[in-house]
């Protein structure tokens, strides 16, 4: 999935984008730290989990006892799963690029480590540009 189609399906998904934001592979897309994601993964708040029961979606008590809800084959929403805090980027809600190298230094998965030396790359970059 690219920016635009991640964009598309956030403004339409139908709860409250102060309850959710998107995190892993699809914040760093709409960072531009790469082009494209399998899937959307969102965190949310314990209230929208709450509402996603109640709608009757499945989901896994995780082993720190939120729950992990997978809406269709390309939508995952981890309930309480915020590191810092949340921003919008083109009108949608997204973790913060601090936020997201915490999560990722947390799971530390070799892909993760990958993923945060290109973002700590490409932070370098946009530092460096305009510098003599």
């Amino acid at each position: 999935m690219r920016r635009a189609e991640i964009s598309a399906k956030l403004r339409v998904f139908p709860y409250d984008p102060a309850e959710y934001w998107a995190i892993m592979g699809s914040a760093m897309v709409l960072y531009g730290f790469r082009e494209e994601t399998h899937d959307i993964d969102l965190g949310c708040t314990k209230k929208l989990a709450d509402e996603l029961e109640a709608a009757g979606f499945l989901y896994k008590i995780m082993d720190d006892g939120n729950r992990w809800f997978r809406l269709d084959e390309k939508l995952e929403v981890f309930e309480n799963w915020l590191h810092d805090h949340v921003v919008f980027v083109d009108g949608v809600p997204v973790i913060s690029v601090q936020g997201l190298l915490q999560m990722k230094q947390v799971l530390g998965r070799e892909k993760d480590l990958r993923d945060i030396r290109l973002i700590q790359e490409k932070l370098e970059e946009e530092r460096g540009e305009g510098t003599v």
